[in-house]
This record gives structure tokens, sequence and C-alpha cells, in this order.
């Protein structure tokens, strides 16, 4: 039979990637998301390893050290991300389908590396991607405006990714993800049922 995929959900910040996950969740049983560890600080009302695994620099230091990171990458502001083996592992052992939510250095990461992997760029126009940025509130006028260059430069390597689904209408890109995801189940033997 053959290894359950790994599905990893790609694109710049405010392309809606969580929101599209949750949608995609909602609809096709049997997926489950990995907890994505950063260095960045708890924002409130987060919860660790729920939301994140907050993690000290040094702490993330020595787990890339012994190769606890299936993947890893710096962001804006020296912050970074990286994707722990043991939630992959955690997911299977489950019996569940893993969906990574990751940034596109380490969506290229995990489809070189990881046999198996489906990867799904989620694009959006830029305007509204500063919009849906300026909405969250989350970050200075400054990294906003990194956040929104770098995502100028993130949105021309979606032709990298096996899959690319706009997001410029939440329903229909919700059902176009579900679909994808209901396909590539289906191809190799492990479908479930919205």
């Amino acid at each position: 039979m053959p290894s359950r995929p790994v599905f990893v959900i790609t694109g710049p910040s405010g392309a809606g990637k969580g929101t599209l996950i949750k949608g995609l969740l909602e609809r096709v049983s049997g997926l489950e998301i990995a907890v994505s560890a950063t260095t960045r600080a708890q924002r409130p009302g987060e919860i660790d390893g729920h939301d994140y695994w907050f993690l000290s620099d040094e702490e993330f230091t020595r787990r890339v050290q012994v190769g606890a990171f299936l993947e890893y990458v710096p962001y804006v502001s020296g912050r970074r991300y990286g994707t722990l083996r043991s939630e992959i592992d955690r997911i299977s052992d489950d019996d569940q389908v893993c969906v990574l939510e990751l940034e596109l250095e380490g969506a290229l990461a995990v489809q070189a590396d990881v046999l198996g992997s489906v990867t799904i760029f989620i694009a959006a126009d830029v305007t509204e991607l500063e919009r849906r940025l300026r909405a969250r509130a989350t970050e200075s006028t400054g990294e906003i405006g990194e956040r929104i260059e770098l995502a100028r430069q993130q949105l021309e390597q979606a032709h990298r990714f096996r899959y690319m689904v706009r997001n410029d209408d939440l329903e229909r890109a919700t059902g176009v993800l579900a679909a994808i995801v209901t396909c590539e189940l289906a191809r190799v033997g492990t479908m479930s049922r919205p």
C-alpha cells in the first residue's frame, strides 16, 4: 500500500493559509496539522504546544544540532520557524494524515526530502496581502513592508509547487483545496470523506 501523503501548504504571509487549512480540516476527515516550533515571542492568547512550540534561541539551536527538525528557516527579523520530526511521527502514530503550514523555503525542503509530500501554494494579490497584514496588526509598519516585499518575491515562485490555489474568494478557495486533498488521498488509497 502506498505511504500516506504529507500535505504542505505554503504561500506568503497574509495569503490566508491558516484560514484555508481550518476550512480544509472541517471538510476532510483524517487530517491533522503539525504544530510548528518558533523562536518568536508568544502572542496573547496563544498556547504553547497548540499554536506553536515556543523555543528560546538556545533550545532551537540545540534541537537543530541534534537533527530534531524536518525543516527550519530563518524569517523576518531573525526569528526562526521549523517543524519538529516528532510532530510528523506523532501524527502518523495517531493514524492521521499530516498537514504542514510552512514558509516557502521550508516547503521546498520538505518537497525535496519527504517522499509523498504534496505541495500546495496559496496565492493572493499583493494589495489584498497588505490589507490582511495591516488588519491583523501583529507586526510593525517596517515588518509589514518587509513581508510585502517578501510576498512579491514568493509569488514569483508559485510554479515550483505541485498545486496553486488563488485565495480570492474564501469559500471557493477552500473548496479547491479540499478537492485537491481528497483527490490525492484517493490516489494513494487513504481516502477520507468530507
